[in-house]
């Protein structure tokens, strides 16, 4: 099994090597590290998709796309986007969801995915967001277990406000360390790297 993941933050490749380790130890994985494509999509720059589709034509494997928001074109292209076995789980759950993010460009694709994924089921769910772009520069800056603190903190302060929460969704892969700081709670807590991982490994 060979599998080429492309990504725009380098501590995801660290990530998805001990998921490898743990689900599939004779993987072949290659990373495509290019934080660049996340910069040049958020200024709305439409060659990355260009660049893109290059490097998914050339890719040993199947190809998994790590990124919320270039997702979209990634799928496009072919590959596999990282949140939508997330997404199919969260439609599955029968109740409110909470859909956490930490970038506004991630916003609209991921609700246009879980909505995709609700359509599939028929039910109509009520989606409630949870903004957290305020602490998106304590990652972009290394500080990775303060993000995930802070993340985790305000989690769970909205979720008390929402009896009849169902599941949360945790839009980008960098707030899946949050999952196991909210392993306590009602709702079940979403992350996407391994239930990404799981589904490229079964294709």
């Amino acid at each position: 099994m060979t599998l080429t993941l492309i990504h725009t933050a380098k501590v995801h490749e660290d990530t998805f090597n001990t998921l490898r380790d743990r689900l599939a130890p004779g993987a072949e994985m290659h990373h495509v590290t290019r934080p660049d494509w996340l910069d040049r999509a958020r200024a709305g720059d439409e060659t990355v998709a260009d660049d893109m589709a290059h490097v998914i034509a050339k890719a040993p494997g199947t190809t998994l796309c790590t990124c919320t928001t270039l997702g979209e074109v990634a799928e496009s292209l072919g590959a596999l986007r990282i949140d939508w076995p997330m997404m199919q789980a969260a439609a599955q759950t029968g109740g409110a969801i909470m859909l956490v993010y930490a970038l506004d460009s991630t916003y609209e694709p991921s609700l246009a995915l879980l909505d995709r994924a609700l359509e599939a089921t028929g039910t109509r769910q009520k989606v409630h967001p949870l903004p957290l772009t305020q602490y998106w520069p304590l990652f972009e800056a290394g500080e990775a277990d303060a993000f995930t603190s802070v993340i985790a903190g305000e989690i769970r302060q909205a979720a008390m406000t929402l009896p009849n929460l169902s599941c949360v969704v945790l839009a980008q892969a960098s707030m899946a360390p949050a999952a196991a700081r909210l392993s306590d709670m009602r709702a079940p807590v979403l992350a996407s790297p391994e239930l990404a991982l799981r589904a490229a490994l079964e294709t």
